[in-house]
């Protein structure tokens, strides 16, 4: 018969799978994707007893690497040596001249400020519903649905470039 620490053990070790898929997403790149996931295991080995039994393991787990992520990217927005996040260049005014970024989806994924990222790989990619995407966030689930929206429309404008209507007419029209 297992004993209690060996079932959690072997409970955690079944969502390495998921979690390294969400962390290479995250992270955008093997290495610190792996760091990503290997510290997502050490805090869940040492914040175990905050675990509920009963609750869905792999959610908890996301949680975890989604607030490890974010305070690397806050630690790094804090850093001198880089901008912010949302300080990237202006986008050139010459169709062609990032064609080979719009068809790549991971650069476009890069794009995406963390916030949106997440949401969107939470419900897209792990398969999350709205609901669980926004516990494992900690946001409402209205939010989730307006980073998803925002998400995806600029993952489409990344990816196609911007409709005609959004060349001519950038600003939005809004109703009185």
């Amino acid at each position: 018969m297992i004993d209690g620490a060996a079932k959690d053990v072997a409970q955690i070790l079944g969502h390495i799978p998921a979690l390294r898929r969400y962390a290479r997403l995250l992270a955008g790149d093997a290495a610190a994707a792996d760091d990503l996931v290997q510290d997502t295991l050490e805090r869940a080995c040492a914040k175990w007893s905050l675990w509920r039994p009963g609750t869905d393991l792999r959610a908890w787990l996301m949680t975890l690497m989604h607030n490890i992520f974010l305070n690397r990217v806050r630690d790094w927005r804090h850093d001198d040596g880089h901008a912010a996040l949302e300080d990237g260049p202006e986008p050139a005014h010459e169709p062609m001249a990032h064609a080979p970024e719009m068809l790549d989806l991971h650069r476009a994924l890069d794009r995406l400020t963390p916030a949106l990222r997440s949401a969107l790989l939470l419900v897209t990619v792990e398969e999350y519903t709205y609901a669980e995407a926004a516990e494992i966030l900690q946001v409402p689930i209205g939010t989730i649905m307006s980073r998803l929206h925002r998400a995806r429309e600029t993952v489409r404008v990344l990816m196609e470039g911007p409709t005609d209507a959004q060349r001519t007419h950038p600003l939005h029209l809004v109703k009185r």
